[in-house]
Formats: C-alpha cells, sequence, structure tokens
C-alpha cells in the first residue's frame, strides 16, 4: 500500500475507534431499525444457498461491534444450522472492544480486511456488512477473502452502494445520505466528520456492477444481488469457483 493509502486507512481506523461508543445507537436511530432486516435476510439467503447444516467457521470482516455476528448466531439457531466457531476481523480496536463486551464467546482478531490471521481454505463463509466501503485496497481484500474460504464457500457483502441507473428514488435516498444522516449521526456521536464520511464514501464508491467484475476478478461466481429500502443498502452473495 502506498503512503497514501496507508494514511488514509489509519484515519479510517482512526475515526471508528472515536464513534465506537455511539455506534450502535446511531446506527438504529439512522436506519430505523431496518438494516435488521436486511442483516436477517443476508445470513437466510446464505444458508440457503450453502445448503449445509453444520458449518465450521463464519469469518465476519470489518465486524466492528459485533452485530452481523450476534445475527449470524441468531439466525442459524433458527434454521437449525450449527456453527462451531464465529471469528470477529477488524482493524479498530474500539469497535472490537465493543463487540467483546456483547459477544464474549466470539472469537476475535485485530487485523485489516487484506491480511486475515486465519488458516488457507478454513472458512465456510465470510461476510462484510457495511465495511468494504472503507477497505483501501479493496481488490486485494477480495483475492484474501478468495484465500481463507474453502472451495464452494461464500463471500456475504452488504453495502450502501451507487447504481448506474438513476431514477427519483435514488434521488430521494441521495437527499437522505447528504442532507439529513450526517446530522443525525454527528448529534448522536459527536463527530460530524465521521458521519460527514459516510455518504462522502458512497458517492466515491465503485457501482453495484463494478464490484460484481472485481469479485469475478478475484476468484468468485456471484450468486445472487438484492437492493433494499429504494436502494440505500445492497446485498451481494457469491462462491468461491
Amino acid at each position: 500500500m502506498s503512503n497514501t493509502g496507508s494514511q488514509k486507512q489509519e484515519k479510517i481506523v482512526e475515526m471508528f475507534d472515536d464513534i465506537a461508543p455511539t455506534y450502535d445507537t446511531a446506527n438504529r436511530v439512522m436506519s430505523m431499525g431496518v438494516d435488521i432486516s436486511w442483516r436477517k435476510k443476508a445470513c437466510d439467503l446464505s444458508f440457503d444457498y450453502y445448503g449445509k447444516k453444520s458449518i465450521d467457521k463464519i469469518v465476519d470482516v470489518a465486524c466492528g461491534t459485533g452485530d452481523m455476528m450476534g445475527y449470524w448466531q441468531k439466525q442459524a439457531s433458527k434454521a437449525g444450522v450449527e456453527i462451531k466457531e464465529l471469528v470477529g476481523v477488524d482493524p479498530s480496536t474500539g469497535m472490537v472492544d465493543v463487540a467483546r463486551e456483547k459477544f464474549p464467546d466470539f472469537n476475535y482478531h485485530i487485523s485489516k480486511a487484506t491480511e486475515i490471521p486465519i488458516e488457507d481454505a478454513s472458512a465456510d463463509i465470510l461476510s462484510i456488512t457495511y465495511g468494504i466501503r472503507n477497505v483501501v485496497e479493496r481488490q486485494e481484500a477480495f483475492y484474501e477473502f478468495n484465500r481463507v474460504l474453502k472451495k464452494d464457500g461464500l463471500v456475504v457483502i452488504l453495502e450502501f452502494m451507487k447504481d448506474e441507473d438513476k431514477n427519483i428514488l435514488k434521488k430521494i435516498r441521495d437527499f437522505y445520505m447528504h442532507k439529513i444522516l450526517p446530522y443525525v449521526g454527528g448529534a448522536i456521536s459527536k463527530n460530524l466528520e465521521a458521519y460527514t464520511y459516510l455518504p462522502d464514501s458512497i458517492e466515491n464508491f465503485v457501482t453495484i456492477q463494478g464490484m460484481q467484475k472485481e469479485l469475478e476478478k478475484a476468484g468468485f461466481e456471484m450468486l445472487h444481488t438484492q437492493s433494499f429500502s429504494m436502494d440505500i443498502s445492497t446485498l451481494m452473495i457469491a462462491r468461491k469457483m
């Protein structure tokens, strides 16, 4: 990674360290709780696609405060799926500290998405929810995801993304993201800069179609792409070939 890229990644990590104590509250308020249904849908569809009732390991990259790991566990229980190990990976110590308090039985690593300290071909499912946008070396991360997944393992991505098509619903979504969300998140966290970063990072982010190509380049086959709630959030599920 270049010095500029490294500095940008460090600044992002510092930002998440700062907002970690209020992160869960801000997320629930800004999404009005609808992100819970998106996360559950991602888990349920992934279990259907994977088709196994016993899973050795699920790795949640950019795990933050552990929310997605909690939903993996909850939805697996409902589906009669056994997960032997849940592992969270995140470069922010502040976020992982919160996750450890909420979910002390899971395993955690303080690490970047491009340097996951897990053995080759050892994970059944790897998820990253609202975190790939914050990875500076995204293509390298996709290669790393491929490395840690078993053959036919799944990568599951939830993210705020742009579509190449523009319509009235997307204009409404963009207004909310740029004019309302930063001030709500800033008021809760007392860090306006962090929540101004969110819509800016979406605006400069790869499109859905672009990410599909990046995943395919890293050795994945697309299985499912679906957008939710005026296309605010997009789910992608891909299989390691």
